[in-house]
């Protein structure tokens, strides 16, 4: 199976069946030569998930950390890896999805719903993350993340949620993009006032 790739006038086909070549691996990911590309998978995962928690009251639950990459702390979605847990390599999205929601915000869903995947970077990883719209919210635990996270969880009013997010900015926030998808989502679960 080839894939036509256009760059202007310029057109590439990379073989899909190449044989894949492995130039690092770490605990955590591995750099992949395949053809004249390279990019980044993750090692010891299955899946990654991201969740779009709302509150029976309509709360977006967005978490908070700091993200070394980018030397900054991040608004974000929950989210997290499936099948990253020894003798849990089979792990389903779903429970992943629901371990990450109550794990890092301390709430748990009454409901949820897959959304659906979509790549995450196409340039740079092969990885595709799975969205769920988490429902009837109840809270169950402090949250925060586990011992490797430092998590800080905010409760916003889903009406108060794009100037809560500007305010996140001006104190030196960084945004993910997914919080974009999410609040998409989120949205069509909340009431419109006229």
């Amino acid at each position: 199976m080839f894939t036509e790739i256009q760059a202007g006038e310029q057109k590439e086909q990379i073989s899909m069946s190449e044989t894949d070549q492995t130039l690092i691996e770490t605990r955590f990911l591995r750099l992949i030569k395949r053809g004249r590309w390279e990019f980044v998978q993750r090692a010891n995962a299955s899946g990654v998930v991201c969740l779009f928690p709302l509150t029976r009251d309509y709360r977006v639950i967005l978490i908070e950390q700091f993200r070394p990459p980018v030397n900054s702390p991040v608004i974000e979605f929950p989210a997290g890896l499936a099948g990253d847990i020894a003798g849990q390599e089979d792990e389903l999205l779903e429970t992943a999805a629901l371990r990450e929601l109550e794990e890092e915000t301390g709430y748990a869903a009454g409901r949820i719903i897959s959304l659906g995947s979509t790549v995450s970077s196409a340039g740079l990883t092969d990885e595709a993350v799975h969205f769920f719209l988490a429902l009837d919210l109840e809270q169950v635990a402090e949250g925060g993340g586990d011992e490797s996270e430092k998590i800080t969880v905010h409760s916003v009013p889903f009406a108060e949620v794009e100037d809560w997010l500007k305010a996140a900015e001006a104190r030196g926030c960084l945004l993910d993009a997914r919080i974009y998808a999410g609040l998409y989502f989120l949205s069509k679960h909340v009431p419109t006032t006229s």
